[in-house]
């Protein structure tokens, strides 16, 4: 609002943001139902017939246990906390759109965030020492995606934060695609770690 950019950028966004809502979905539906432990993790307090509500009648209208964020068992905990985010973010967005350095900075953020979704996984893969489970495809199909897209921020001039942000994306996959062939090519000793059903990226 504060800064318009190519109405592209915007609609790719916005695919982004559906696709990534519908993994997440996926996502917590087949982890909860691996999950051997079934005890309830919410975002917003959980109902009536929850045992822990039960237990803990004084329990605050929102469960932030740091311990558990972002590991909630169900789909419309994480929508809550995602709908909460986006009203705080509109509401400072109002309240600041006539500042030019905090249209900039929370522009720099949005992308740098986005810039960052594949380092949980090459962290991942560093701690373990393996690269096993992951799908290469698709670190190749987020390269490629990556790759094509910074290219078009850079020929469009686009704002300078998103060819820069755009740019360490596409390192960060080039990075995780070398974990690849290194812990192929020369593996090391294997670190018993939990499975999981889908990648960091996604979530």
């Amino acid at each position: 609002f504060g800064r318009r950019f190519e109405a592209p950028l915007l609609w790719q966004s916005i695919i982004m943001i559906v696709t990534m809502l519908l993994m997440l979905k996926l996502c917590t539906e087949v982890r909860v139902a691996n999950e051997l432990n079934a005890k309830r993790r919410c975002f917003a307090a959980a109902d009536s017939k929850d045992e822990e509500m039960k237990a803990s009648p004084r329990r605050s209208c929102l469960d932030f246990d740091l311990k558990h964020f972002w590991h909630w068992s169900q789909f419309a905990d994480y929508l809550q906390c995602v709908l909460v985010f986006c009203a705080v973010a509109g509401y400072l967005t109002y309240l600041w759109l006539d500042s030019s350095l905090f249209v900039e900075l929370l522009g720099f953020m949005a992308v740098l965030t986005e810039a960052m979704l594949g380092v949980p996984q090459l962290y991942r893969n560093y701690r373990n020492s393996s690269t096993e489970g992951m799908s290469v495809k698709m670190v190749l199909m987020w390269t490629s995606g990556d790759t094509f897209k910074t290219v078009y921020f850079i020929l469009n001039q686009a704002p300078f934060q998103f060819s820069i942000c755009g740019l360490l994306q596409v390192l960060v996959d080039v990075a995780i695609l070398l974990q690849v062939y290194l812990y192929s090519s020369y593996p090391q000793k294997s670190v018993s770690h939990p499975m999981h059903p889908a990648s960091t990226k996604a979530l």
